[in-house]
Parts: C-alpha cells; structure tokens; sequence
C-alpha cells in the first residue's frame, strides 16, 4: 500500500507512462506513412504447420522465395511433400513431415526430428486448423477436442519444441495465425472462435513473457484475418466486407513477419470493430452485426439436423444449410 511519501515517486512514474504513451500515439502515424524497416531471413529455418495446402503452402513457399529454408508439417504427408518439393525449386532447403498436430506426440517427435535434419528453428508458423461450422448442440465432442487440440494445444507444444533454442539465442519469431473470431465471437462457430480467441490470448502473453525475460530478440506476431476463401468455412458472405484472397492475406503476413509486427488484423478496418465492440453496448453491437449481413454454410440447420462433413488440418469442404448471422 502506497504512503504519502510515495506520492512523488508515483507522479514521477504516471508522467513517464503519459510521456511514453504520447511517444507512441505520435510514432503510429508515422510508422504507417514512412517506409518499414525490415529484416532478413535469408538462410533461416522456418516450422510452417499445416502447409500441404491453402494459405500454409503459400506461407511456406513466400519464406522459401525469401531465402528461408523450410520445414513443412501436415497431417497430409503427400501434400506437404508436394509443398516441400515446390520450394526446393527455389533454390532452399525443404524437408516434409507428416504430422498430426493434434497428438502431443506426433509434435515433439517431429521437432526432434526437423532439429536432427535440418538445425535449429528460427521462424516457427502455427498455421494448421481445423473447423466445423454448426451450432454448438450439434457438434460431437470429439469434433470440439479436435478442435481445441489442433487450434490452440498445439501452439502450446510447438512453442515448447523450439522456444528453449531461440532464447538461448536471444533470435528467433513466433507466428500465431488466428482468427477475428478470435477477436469478435462468431455464432454457428462457437467451438472455432473459442479456440481462436485462446490461440490469441496465447501469443499476447506469450510476447508479454518474452518481453518480462528481456528477450527482446524473439518477436511473435498474430494474424487475425477476416473470412479467408480457402474453403475452411464455406460460401462467406458480408455486405460491406469482402472475402480475403489467400494471397494478400500470406502477402500481408510475410511484411508483418518482416517488420516484426506483433498483431495484424485484415483487412485493417477490423480495428474499428474491435474498438466498437469495447466501447458500446450488447445491444447496438447486435444491430451493427445484423447490419453486416454476415453468412455461410454450415453443416446443419439451426435444428441440428446433420449432414455430411469432413475435418482436416487445412481447409475442407463444409455442406448444408446456409444461415444468416
């Protein structure tokens, strides 16, 4: 409990904050208008999880043309062979792992394996998920454990293969590809979104750990892009945003990586919902929301009546009813 005589130690330090907090407000602007600096990542070696396919294989394939050599992870082994195989032509090194990542197992093997391989990992990119778009009545339990498994455990168990080497190193960047479901609660995705919303939390404290450490030299950056068309949810609809392209989304990511962003949001407009959604009521958010005229298909009717539907660690087609949110 503060006494009067801290009194003057505490003023002193509210005006270092405001000071600091002013420096910042004013360095943003001019971060967006004056060209970034970047980094290079030639020669380093980068985990990219779930990169048979969508954007992971566009993940794996923009660091390779960037100089990086690569590790590719998929539960698809063909897939990530195929991936490996196509960065190889780039003139790097790339090796494919067939890995599930939701078996803790199958995770730390294959770290060990890519470790004995390839060396110690620099970029680490937990990109693999899986989704089933229904109403929470309507999952079956193991399709929530999936999911809790790929989305979020996962990034636990990566995290703890190849983070001991990168802070011996004080080097090293950790890469979390979420959601804005991870950011805004998303109806008939509750089960996604909740994970989302974990894998987010995670790599905000994990940068807040690393920072405590003094470990300045190992970044983390979390991607949060809107509806993405690659499948994993399928036939999204907005009225006033559009479907993200894969490949400004993986292009957006890479710059980020660059620069050492720690958050980005796509398109950057999201920002203002994630403001609005701090400062206004339940009530007017729903109105907004209903604005937006948000939809896609899901599985099932609201009633939960079943039908088909496949999950996998990259996108897949989801069929059934189409619902508007």
């Amino acid at each position: 409990m503060a006494t009067l005589g801290d009194v003057p130690v505490l003023l002193l330090l509210l005006l270092r904050v405001l000071l600091e907090c002013c420096w910042a407000l004013l360095l943003w602007p001019l971060r967006l208008l004056l060209p970034r600096q970047t980094r290079s990542v030639r020669g380093e070696l980068c985990v990219v999880t779930g990169a048979a396919q969508g954007m992971g294989r566009l993940t794996a394939l923009g660091l390779a043309r960037l100089g990086a050599h690569v590790a590719v992870w998929d539960i698809n082994g063909e897939g990530a062979e195929d991936t490996a195989a196509q960065a190889r032509e780039l003139g790097v090194q790339a090796r494919a792992y067939k890995v599930d990542c939701s078996r803790r197992e199958d995770i730390q093997r294959a770290a060990e394996q890519v470790k004995k391989d390839m060396g110690e990992v620099c970029i680490l990119v937990n990109n693999a998920g899986v989704v089933f778009v229904d109403d929470l009545l309507s999952l079956e339990d193991h399709e929530i454990q999936k999911t809790f498994d790929v989305n979020i455990l996962a990034h636990f168990w990566t995290v703890r293969a190849f983070l001991p080497s990168m802070l011996e190193r004080n080097h090293g960047h950790i890469v979390t590809v979420a959601s804005m479901s991870g950011k805004i609660g998303t109806p008939l995705l509750v089960n996604y979104s909740s994970s989302k919303f974990a894998a987010v939390g995670f790599a905000e404290a994990l940068q807040a750990e690393l920072r405590l450490l003094g470990r300045d030299g190992v970044r983390t950056t979390c991607l949060c892009p809107y509806f993405v068309n690659t499948g994993f949810v399928q036939n999204p609809q907005s009225r006033f945003v559009d479907v993200l392209e894969p490949e400004a989304v993986v292009s957006r990511l890479l710059s980020a990586i660059l620069a050492g962003e720690t958050l980005v949001l796509i398109p950057s407009s999201m920002h203002c919902n994630v403001l609005l959604k701090s400062l206004l009521p339940t009530r007017a958010l729903q109105a907004i929301y209903a604005t937006m005229a948000i939809s896609f298909k899901t599985r099932s009717g609201l009633a939960g009546t079943k039908t088909s539907g496949e999950e996998s660690q990259e996108p897949g087609a989801e069929r059934g009813a189409k619902v508007r949110l």
